[in-house]
C-alpha cells in the first residue's frame, strides 16, 4: 500500500505518513495512532507485556531481594553490637525469610517505601 493510500485510509495528509513512521521508529508513537494505523491496514494491534521469567521465579526472586534487604539491616545492627552471624546462618536465614515473604502482602513494595 502506498503512503498516499494509507493516508487516505487514515484520513490524514500524505505528508503525515512519514511522520508516523518516524515516530514509530523513535518509539514515540501514540497507542491510539498505532491502533488507527492497524485498522487502516486491516490489522489487529496486539499490545502485550511478556514476562522475562515465570511467575514463580519472579515472586521468589523478589522475596529473596526483600529478605536480603531486611537481613542486611539486621546484620548491620548485629555488627555494631559485635554479634555477627556466620555465612551459613545468614544463608539459612535468607532462605527462611524469603519463603515466609512469598505469601505476604507488600512483597513488591520497595524497601524504603511505606507499607
Amino acid at each position: 500500500m502506498s503512503s498516499t493510500e494509507l493516508a487516505a485510509r487514515l484520513g490524514v495528509s500524505q505528508q503525515t505518513v512519514p511522520d508516523l513512521e518516524r515516530s514509530e521508529l523513535r518509539e514515540t508513537i501514540k497507542l491510539d495512532t498505532l491502533r488507527r494505523a492497524a485498522a487502516a491496514l486491516d490489522c489487529e494491534l496486539v499490545y502485550a507485556l511478556i514476562p522475562r521469567a515465570s511467575l514463580d521465579e519472579a515472586v521468589n526472586t523478589q522475596a529473596r531481594r526483600a529478605a536480603a534487604a531486611h537481613l542486611g539491616r539486621v546484620a548491620h545492627h548485629s555488627l555494631l553490637e559485635d554479634q555477627a552471624v556466620s555465612d551459613d546462618d545468614t544463608t539459612s536465614q535468607l532462605a527462611e525469610l524469603a519463603a515466609q515473604l512469598v505469601d505476604r502482602r507488600g512483597l513488591w513494595t520497595e524497601p524504603d517505601s511505606p507499607r
